[in-house]
């Protein structure tokens, strides 16, 4: 339907939904129920090493008992093997990607060289060692292909609006530089798996944590450099852990408790600054409800 709102929980299955995951997978379900759109699920799989069937079986489950179930089949992306190929291929014959030779060694050392300052935890950018403009791979094997942000327009200034969080700037090719688009281990790179999904879903809104804020600029980037239309983000508040940091698998976060759904949901809208006037013991379709109208008297902008 053209003009239909289409949004979409992308949870990567390195195990089960924790308190912070809910919140992103409410913030998005609200968004759409309350424009009379369309929520889908995908199964972000595409770092296999990492995931797990029975983790994305899991999350479904758990999505399902809270009542935020998929309208259409999920998506599993490590079955979408040909499209990411069919993409590279095209930034490739357009000039926009390279192969890339270099180890991580490499990165680090060119970056000493130039005197780049790596911040903790932050990215380190890609100094375009194996541009074709400065000898390509000079006779060493092929690691990697990455995009050419030197060729991509507007990389130096990526502008974008996030419904939550106002303007956004980014220089990407100064804080990232040459964006991966295939690793060294043969993988697809998130950033181009997620940019493809996205415009092949239709997806017009994308709602997920203030974490991957960060992301949105290279995700743009390429959406210009495929040709691809570019959604609405809105970002969400974290959940956080007890040491300030993102509560997430990695830091050991627990799994979702779902004794009580409703309540698990209530805290969720909680995050998200809805206030749900509710007994403890009201229903989950009660709860859905509640939390719809609190969605839609924050007036997101669009």
């Amino acid at each position: 339907m053209a003009g239909q709102v289409r949004g979409r929980f992308a949870p990567s299955p390195t195990g089960p939904l924790h308190a912070g995951s809910l919140v992103a997978a409410l913030a998005s379900w609200l968004d759409v129920r309350t424009r009379g759109g369309v929520w889908l699920v995908r199964i972000e799989d595409v770092d296999l090493p990492r995931c797990s069937p029975a983790a994305a079986d899991e999350i479904l489950r758990q999505l399902a008992s809270c009542g935020l179930v998929s309208d259409e089949p999920p998506w599993w992306q490590s079955r979408r093997d040909l499209a990411y190929a069919a993409a590279l291929e095209r930034l490739v014959d357009n000039g926009l990607a390279y192969p890339c030779a270099c180890t991580r060694k490499d990165i680090e050392q060119a970056a000493a060289q130039a005197g780049w300052v790596h911040a903790r935890h932050g990215d380190r950018p890609y100094p375009g060692t194996c541009r074709p403009e400065r000898g390509g791979l000079a006779g060493r094997p092929e690691r990697a292909w990455r995009l050419h942000t030197g060729r991509a327009a507007g990389a130096e200034a990526v502008d974008w609006t996030d419904r939550r969080l106002g303007p956004q700037r980014q220089d990407v090719q100064a804080t990232v530089g040459d964006v991966v688009l295939r690793r060294a281990d043969g993988l697809w790179a998130y950033q181009l798996a997620v940019v493809v999904d996205d415009a092949e879903q239709g997806i017009t809104d994308v709602v997920r944590g203030e974490d991957l804020a960060d992301n949105t600029a290279r995700q743009i980037l390429l959406q210009r450099a495929l040709g691809l239309a570019t959604p609405r983000y809105l970002h969400t508040p974290l959940v956080l852990a007890a040491d300030g940091a993102k509560l997430s698998k990695q830091n050991g976060a627990a799994a979702l408790d779902l004794a009580d759904p409703a309540q698990a949901l209530r805290a969720a809208a909680g995050v998200l600054g809805l206030q749900l006037d509710l007994a403890p013991s009201a229903s989950l379709g009660d709860t859905l409800a509640a939390a719809c109208a609190a969605w839609r008297a924050r007036r997101w902008p669009d």
